[in-house]
């Protein structure tokens, strides 16, 4: 049995469309680069923070909503409770309307760190 080495041609490393710049300051590690890094990681997380918390505040109000509601537990649809088919299905637009802005706030943002950094 004979061996055979399969080898690809070497290619240099390019960064993705839509990735960041990883531009020469913040690579040699400058005072304004970390700024501008932080600064980034700053905002990323405060707007993390900010869509969980309505998340979670739209959680407990339909929870409320379906515990102490009147009539919401005798309501069906289709012979379905109407709590079952709210938590079953009604909370997967939630989820993604949430995630949908997010992913919109988080790209204005890098969209606003690469504009301060090629400005620089």
């Amino acid at each position: 049995m004979t061996r055979v080495r399969v080898t690809a041609p070497r290619q240099s490393a390019t960064a993705a469309p839509g990735r960041l710049p990883y531009p020469r300051e913040v690579a040699e590690d400058s005072d304004s680069g970390k700024l501008f890094i932080r600064s980034l990681i700053r905002s990323q997380l405060r707007l993390a923070l900010v869509v969980a918390c309505c998340f979670l505040i739209i959680l407990v109000v339909i929870a409320l909503f379906l515990v102490y509601g009147p009539g919401v537990a005798e309501t069906r649809i289709f012979g379905i409770p109407l709590d079952w088919m709210v938590l079953g299905a009604g909370i997967y637009p939630v989820i993604g309307l949430s995630a949908w802005l997010y992913n919109r706030a988080a790209a204005r943002n890098e969209a606003r760190y690469k504009d301060l950094v090629e400005d620089k």
